[in-house]
């Protein structure tokens, strides 16, 4: 990756970055109830917050010292991580895969509106229509009042909720704050929880194809948590960003070759719609944070 560009090697790193987590949650669905979902959190947040932690010590995470504020936004952050990950994996196990991925994509969107709306942060005409397009797509994909829509379609809604949360959450932290620090706060946050929720449940036996699931998505979700702080450390945020899109590409393959998941037309068209709004919004953020350091720059120069 020598000769590429910074911006070229943090989209790599980004497509990269949401096929292991793409083909994380596809090993999650293969395992579907053969092991009870709590099991499945803990052997993952096992793995996952110790290769975090090294990673966080190698980083040199841990010599940073977290003021209170921050720390209440760390364990905020860490409950909404345990929300989304167990209302969308309880969705994931019986939806589409290509669907419940579609619609985790409604994020930055959603991120959009609730800075406008909580923390009275400005959105432009442009962007409004942009989240207005986004929500028809939504629509386009759960179709409420049809057959398909269910229970959970609901709860891949309610996941959508708790990732707003936890990247509202994120972006109140102040800047000093190490990005592996939160990462392994929240990992161990999940591993916490399921491990108290696992206690009410009958753990099942892994036999070679469960063991080796399990390795998988555990590997995968490193590697993608990996992936994700390279991808942000290289190369321009906002020109990087809208590449996260390239998951719904990788899920409609997966789900496809897998487990011969067609999406329906409707399905295709409001996913397609998402991905053109969230661009849009990721772009124009990217435009006027541009445009808010032109103008900062010329008053220093004045």
């Amino acid at each position: 990756m020598k000769s590429l560009s910074d911006n070229s090697r943090g989209v790599l790193l980004m497509i990269g970055n949401m096929a292991a987590f793409t083909f994380s949650d596809a090993c999650v669905k293969a395992i579907g109830s053969a092991l009870p979902l709590s099991q499945v959190l803990v052997l993952r947040g096992i793995v996952a917050s110790l290769c975090i932690a090294l990673l966080a010590a190698r980083l040199g995470a841990f010599r940073h010292r977290p003021g209170r504020r921050d720390t209440a936004l760390m364990a905020l952050r860490g409950v909404a991580e345990c929300g989304s990950a167990y209302f969308f994996l309880t969705a994931l196990r019986n939806m589409p895969l290509a669907n419940a991925t579609a619609l985790l994509q409604m994020v930055p969107l959603t991120v959009t509106l609730s800075s406008a709306v909580f923390f009275s942060e400005p959105v432009g005409w442009r962007r409004w229509l942009a989240i207005a397009g986004g929500f028809l797509g939504m629509l386009l994909i759960v179709q409420p009042g049809t057959e398909g829509f269910n229970a959970y379609s609901l709860l891949a809604l309610a996941a959508v909720g708790s990732v707003t949360l936890r990247d509202l959450a994120t972006r109140r932290l102040a800047p000093s704050v190490p990005s592996m620090q939160v990462t392994l706060s929240s990992a161990m946050s999940v591993l916490l929880l399921a491990g108290l929720w696992s206690l009410g449940e009958d753990w099942q036996p892994l036999d070679g194809r469960l063991s080796l699931l399990m390795l998988g998505t555990s590997v995968l979700i490193v590697a993608g948590y990996t992936l994700s702080v390279m991808a942000m450390r290289v190369g321009d945020v906002g020109f990087i960003a809208p590449f996260r899109y390239t998951g719904l590409i990788w899920a409609l393959l997966l789900g496809l070759v897998v487990w011969g998941e067609v999406p329906a037309p409707l399905t295709l068209m409001g996913a397609a719609v998402i991905a053109v709004m969230g661009s849009f919004t990721l772009w124009r953020e990217r435009q006027l944070r541009g445009a808010g350091r032109g103008a900062q720059a010329k008053t220093r120069r004045m």
